[in-house]
């Protein structure tokens, strides 16, 4: 009965068993798929493998810090470059912005594209940004907001305002920056988050210092992919259990909180303490009815995206690992998206990793109230057309796979976003849904529904603030 069962073997879940495991605790895994990995899985399309999941790795030392916790480095297990650029910012007007690797490399670019005066107020900017994340990285987003006093912090709340983290992202980059083009670079990561610019805090500007400043990073071997894999084989290394192709059905609990895990097999694993680690809203009915979250009645969820993946047969000459293709609408883009329709002229992340594959991701409005049967034709349609305009048709195609919000569905995502919840304020830190169930002792949540949120750094730490709740927890 001292046993963790974690459910989800996703970069959250792994994350939290890994640092359990290496507390010395028995580790239980339970995967309904046959790899790890979840959101940052794999698909294939005729000899090519594709990375479904995020391209983009930030923060490394948050990876670092999990292997680190079972006394191993990250660079034995899974060596990383940084990008240089990170992106390459392709404008409506011709012009194109590389987003460098080292702040005099950046500012000297600014310089090159957008002129003198604006490389000024560009390292102003970056000035800010690197203060607004020194201050939101520990009290915030690497911080356990399961408790009522992660929301009372005064003062620092006034140290965030003064600074413009509660005013609007892109009213807070226009205040210091002036050419269009950089404001955009600076502003386009709040779809990351769920929202347009005009409707995130400035407080998210710390996404841009996680992309432009501390740098994107990728595997040297393996893809995206390779992220989970090393996790997972450390786990075996320290003694955890992984059981793929299994499914949890129930979350059993008793008088005294939890008490284990029912698979589809009909086995019951027996648990003092459980972690789910999988969509939030397609978990719930397998939770015992007084794990219910306030939270989660009226849930707002961040729009989808239309992906194509593309084999190959000749590698493009001169490509950006990541190459952001603006549209010619800006405002209009978002707004289209808030009211659950396709963007008239969507911007494109192209991700081209040198492996003989290419990924090209459209914001999409997710399934809620969008009807995708008739949208996917027209959009597919167009979304090759502009490929093919945009020149990547030029390098042929011996494989093609296409994925809509009604396959992220399939694959077990609410609504068909891979984006879980949006983050607006009364989605952010104490008011996204808890880390732990109050009322069922023993049972927490990992993963990108709770705090701190989307993405590869805050799904590993709310693995790891899950784990370290449960060896603080004396039951």
């Amino acid at each position: 009965m001292s046993r963790t069962v974690v459910v989800g073997a996703g970069l959250g879940g792994l994350s939290a068993a890994v640092h359990l495991a290496a507390a010395g605790r028995e580790v239980v895994v339970v995967e309904a798929r046959e790899e790890p990995g979840g959101c940052c899985g794999t698909d294939t399309a005729g000899p090519y493998t594709f990375d479904i999941g995020p391209s983009v790795l930030t923060m490394p030392g948050v990876l670092a810090a999990t292997f680190g916790a079972a006394g191993e480095e990250l660079d034995r297990w899974l060596p990383l470059r940084r990008l240089d650029p990170s992106y390459r910012l392709c404008f409506d007007d011709g012009s194109h912005l590389d987003v460098r690797a080292g702040e005099e490399a950046m500012i000297e670019e600014v310089r090159a594209v957008c002129g003198p005066a604006e490389a000024d107020r560009y390292r102003r900017f970056r000035r800010l940004v690197e203060r607004m994340f020194r201050l939101e990285w520990p009290a915030f987003i690497d911080a356990d907001m399961t408790g009522p006093g992660a929301l009372a912090r005064p003062l620092l709340l006034l140290r965030l305002a003064a600074m413009g983290g509660l005013r609007r992202l892109d009213r807070l980059a226009a205040a210091y920056l002036t050419d269009e083009r950089l404001i955009k670079a600076h502003t386009f990561q709040a779809l990351y988050v769920g929202l347009s610019p005009e409707r995130a805090l400035g407080m998210y500007a710390v996404i841009a210092y996680m992309d432009t400043v501390g740098g994107v990073y990728y595997p040297e071997r393996g893809g995206m992919h390779a992220v989970p894999v090393a996790m997972a084989g450390l786990l075996e290394k320290l003694g955890a259990t992984i059981r793929y192709g299994t499914r949890a059905v129930r979350v059993t609990a008793d008088g005294e909180g939890v008490s284990g895990v029912r698979l589809d097999t009909g086995e019951l694993l027996p648990a003092r303490h459980v972690v789910v680690a999988a969509d939030r809203l397609a978990a719930q009915t397998m939770l015992p009815p007084a794990a219910r979250d306030w939270r989660l009645r009226r849930p707002r969820l961040s729009p989808s995206c239309l992906v194509l993946h593309v084999g190959l047969e000749r590698e493009p000459p001169g490509q950006a690992h990541h190459t952001l293709h603006f549209g010619r609408g800006w405002r209009e883009t978002f707004a289209a998206l808030e009211r659950g329709r396709p963007q008239p002229d969507p911007s494109l992340l192209v991700t081209c990793p040198g492996d003989g594959t290419l990924s090209v991701l459209e914001p999409a409005p997710n399934l809620c109230g969008a009807d995708w049967d008739r949208l996917r034709p027209r959009l597919e349609e167009r979304l090759l057309a502009r490929v093919a305009a945009l020149g990547y048709g030029d390098h042929g195609t011996a494989a093609r796979l296409v994925i809509d919000p009604r396959d992220w569905r399939r694959r077990g995502h609410t609504a068909g976003t891979p984006f879980a919840l949006d983050h607006r304020f009364t989605q952010t830190a104490w008011f996204r849904p808890s880390g732990r169930a109050p009322r069922v002792p023993g049972l927490h949540f990992a993963g990108m529904y709770t705090a701190p949120g989307v993405g590869v750094p805050p799904v590993l730490i709310s693995g790891r603030l899950a784990a370290h709740r449960i060896l603080e927890d004396p039951r």
